[in-house]
């Protein structure tokens, strides 16, 4: 792994979507991978000082000292399909208190638009109504 969590063969790999404003990062690691390692991982991406990152899963900060498996992060909460979503903030340098940072926020994903008549099966239910087809 190019990002510092090695893997062992019997470890099973975690999937992460660490999310922040408009940008989403992806991850994989282990579920004893301490939340200081992944905000490493996010500093190594975003040149960001991992005392300057919050990191949060379910509305709760995470503990720096603790491993994701704390946090019920794991291989069946956490897979390649649907990985765990963990909010991402910054401080907030501009700030005249010392520990502010910024408020949470994840832009909601866009859903793709509906797929065109003509790209669909032929037993998909059609949108239009009967008259119309």
């Amino acid at each position: 792994m190019s990002h510092g969590t090695s893997f062992d063969k019997n470890d099973s790999r975690i999937f992460l979507m660490v999310r922040r404003k408009k940008t989403t990062i992806f991850l994989d690691a282990v579920e004893t991978t301490t939340i200081l390692q992944i905000k490493k991982m996010i500093s190594g991406i975003t040149q960001v000082a991992v005392t300057d990152q919050r990191l949060f899963h379910a509305d709760e900060i995470l503990d720096d000292d603790r491993c994701l498996s704390d946090y019920f992060i794991n291989n069946t909460t956490a897979k390649a399909q649907a990985p765990a979503v963990i909010g991402l903030a910054f401080r907030d340098l501009n700030s005249s208190e010392p520990n502010c940072f910024e408020k949470l926020e994840m832009t909601p994903l866009s859903t793709p638009p509906e797929l065109p008549d003509v790209m669909k099966s032929p037993d998909a239910p059609s949108s239009l109504p009967i008259e119309q087809q």
